[in-house]
């Protein structure tokens, strides 16, 4: 029940936080390229844990991570810094990948070395084509990306907002790339078991026009938080405390995650169950024809941006 976190900029101090007041895990390390840095995040978290569910939470060098059953890896440069923040711009997050792969191929040996049996997840944008470099570095299969698992969260947040009702009970997904082709599963999409698109011929809606609203705001949600707060980070601080505890506690849960696939050559996400090694079964969903071939081209934007930092 250990869990390392590599990085404690915004989003890896988002992290920390959502783990530690969730009880994600046991012991949490924080591993950070300033450790002073770290180690003031540790302290500052460590004086409300007397409220939070027992955790034990400190800074530490990559030898510290040893022992844990899964790593969180938050380090590298952010959109705001990396000028990944128009929304024209068809690259979207891809255009930091160059910068963050050289960043991950320098300290996923360290953690490897130090927590061999570890999982790793990226949560450092892109994270798709970053955990591919994180394969490679890492040398095992062991690796996940946050991958669509927050898209999803906020697509399900605008159709229950859209329909009135509480998104706990709204049934969406998103899938393939963490980025601007990322793929919205309509066909599938239910409230309380009832068709999106049954609901729309009900309320006399356009779907085509619902859709292109909802999907904007889904695909670019990252930039207009940034636009009023400088760095989206709680949301996935959320997601990827959660993600810890699927692993740690081989939960088997279900959700869109990103794994490797070879069918595709890539990383990308798909429903997918997440459990002690990882992703432990990928469950594809039926899919319309416009869906599959957009993630055909998910997956194409995908390798293009991998050849390059590859080569």
């Amino acid at each position: 029940m250990k869990l390392g976190i590599v990085g404690t900029g915004n989003v890896g101090c988002a992290v920390a936080l959502a783990a530690v007041t969730r009880g994600s895990a046991r012991e949490i390390v924080l591993v950070n390229r300033t450790r002073k840095t770290a180690q003031a995040v540790a302290i500052d978290i460590r004086y409300g844990t007397p409220l939070s569910p027992k955790v034990d939470i400190a800074d530490g060098d990559y030898a510290d991570l040893a022992g844990a059953g899964v790593v969180l890896i938050t380090s590298g440069v952010n959109e705001k810094t990396g000028g990944a923040t128009d929304r024209n711009d068809p690259q979207g997050r891809l255009r930091l990948l160059e910068k963050n792969a050289a960043i991950y191929r320098d300290i996923v040996p360290r953690i490897v070395r130090a927590a061999p049996e570890a999982v790793l997840v990226a949560v450092t944008d892109p994270p798709d084509p970053l955990a591919d470099i994180a394969r490679d570095a890492a040398g095992h299969d062991r690796v996940l990306s946050a991958g669509t698992f927050l898209d999803s969260l906020r697509f399900r947040v605008h159709l229950g907002n859209h329909f009135g009702v509480d998104p706990a009970h709204v049934e969406a997904q998103v899938i393939g790339d963490h980025g601007t082709s990322q793929v919205f599963l309509w066909s599938s999409a239910r409230v309380a078991g009832v068709p999106v698109a049954e609901l729309y011929r009900r309320r006399g809606e356009n779907p085509d026009d619902a859709h292109a609203r909802l999907e904007q705001a889904v695909r670019y949600a990252n930039i207009a938080i940034i636009e009023g707060h400088d760095a989206s980070q709680y949301g996935i601080g959320i997601v990827s405390a959660r993600i810890a505890e699927m692993v740690l506690r081989d939960e088997r849960a279900a959700v869109p995650i990103g794994s490797y696939q070879r069918a595709f050559g890539v990383t990308l996400s798909l429903p997918s169950v997440v459990g002690r090694a990882g992703v432990v079964e990928v469950l594809p969903p039926e899919l319309s024809a416009e869906e599959r071939a957009g993630l055909e081209k998910s997956a194409q934007s995908l390798r293009a941006a991998l050849a390059k930092v590859r080569t």
